[in-house]
């Protein structure tokens, strides 16, 4: 086949035949690229809130200032860290308090007022017990002891605080003292018949 261009129609000139054929087909071309369809085919615009999110949007936000502010913390401390010589910095300067305090503290309250109580009761209550006609029984008897005793009946508290107590055994000059209230003088034969 020759190498030359072959126009579809006779020609006197075929290199300008084949111009004209070249700039007709490219005008084609280019009129269809530009060819607007009859039928929409494009589908709905998509609206505006569906496209952009701005939950979404806010969320993002909201976590990068968060980020943005830890990190603004961070920095801190390290330059902190680095202006420091080094302390220790683990201590927790806070006063010790109990977790249940207020209710301890309402059931003693609780307890006071209910032992409150019960002594007022206790002291108000009489008593089913007749003191003072013990007591005037009490007097008599002991008047009557007084009466009937052989030497005169002192008051207990004047008697010696000690018992002298001795040992045949020991020295002559040795005794033991008790805690009884009288000194018990039995086992002196002189000092009785010195009492007689």
């Amino acid at each position: 086949m020759h190498k030359s261009y072959q126009p579809l129609k006779p020609a006197t000139n075929k290199y300008l035949q084949q111009r004209w054929d070249l700039k007709r087909y490219e005008d084609h071309r280019s009129m269809v690229r530009e060819a607007k369809p009859v039928v929409e085919t494009k589908g709905i615009r998509t609206p505006a809130h569906i496209k952009h999110n701005l939950k979404k949007v806010q969320a993002q936000e909201e976590r990068k200032s968060i980020i943005d502010r830890d990190n603004q913390l961070l920095a801190s401390r390290l330059a902190e860290i680095s202006r420091s010589s080094g302390h220790v910095d683990h201590r927790n300067h806070y006063p010790e308090c109990s977790l249940n305090a207020k209710k301890r503290r309402e059931k003693l309250l609780q307890v006071t007022h209910e032992n409150q109580a019960i002594y007022q009761r206790i002291t108000t209550q009489k008593s089913d017990y007749r003191r003072e006609l013990w007591e005037d029984e009490w007097e008599k008897v002991e008047r009557r002891r007084s009466d009937i005793a052989r030497y005169p009946r002192g008051v207990t508290n004047k008697q010696k605080s000690t018992k002298c107590v001795k040992f045949s055994g020991g020295s002559s000059g040795q005794s033991q003292r008790s805690s009884s209230g009288v000194e018990d003088d039995s086992e002196d034969p002189t000092h009785q018949n010195s009492s007689q």
